[in-house]
């Protein structure tokens, strides 16, 4: 049985499971973004001037920087990372500092801000860019194979890594 409710982990999750995992994680971004996107919406009367799409941009960006410190400093693992059983450590094992989860937060943004910068040095719009962005996801996903340990060039520079969990035990039930 772990020590303190500490699992130990298993090894290094694949990266095909760490995408999957990023997939759910935005759906539940879109989640976590609805209650104050509601109200900044219902403030601003749904206006789409320029300072005001600049400001929702934003908010999406301090909004999603608190759910991830946040729980990558309490547990981490965020409920996407629970459900794939990663979690996200030092290197010695200790749980993330706030200042360290900030730095990968703010590195995390290199999965999409090349891809556009990209999308805007060259006008790309639609499906041209979801297929920048889906090359530059697939380009810094590669730098996990560039890594003696298979953790992605951001957690590398962090100075974090990614673990696998164990499945849970099963319980068996009592008999009658």
């Amino acid at each position: 049985m772990p020590v303190n409710n500490v699992v130990a982990p298993v090894g290094v999750p694949a990266i095909g499971r760490r995408l999957v995992s990023m997939v759910y994680e935005l759906l539940l971004g879109f989640a976590v973004l609805f209650l104050p996107f509601l109200v900044f919406e219902m403030l601003v009367k749904a206006s789409h001037a320029p300072a005001v799409e600049h400001m929702r941009q934003a908010l999406a960006f301090l909004v999603l920087g608190a759910y991830f410190i946040h729980q990558w400093t309490r547990k981490g693992q965020t409920l996407a990372m629970q459900t794939w059983r990663i979690r996200l450590q030092m290197p010695d094992g200790a749980m993330v500092p706030p200042r360290v989860a900030t730095l990968r937060y703010l590195l995390c943004w290199l999965w999409v801000l090349p891809a556009a910068a990209v999308c805007l040095a060259f006008d790309l719009h639609r499906w041209q860019a979801i297929g920048a962005l889906a090359i530059g996801i697939v380009a810094w996903s590669l730098t996990a194979l560039l890594d003696r340990e298979r953790q992605f060039l951001h957690d590398r520079i962090a100075g974090t890594r990614l673990v696998q969990l164990p499945k849970p035990e099963k319980r068996v039930k009592a008999a009658a």
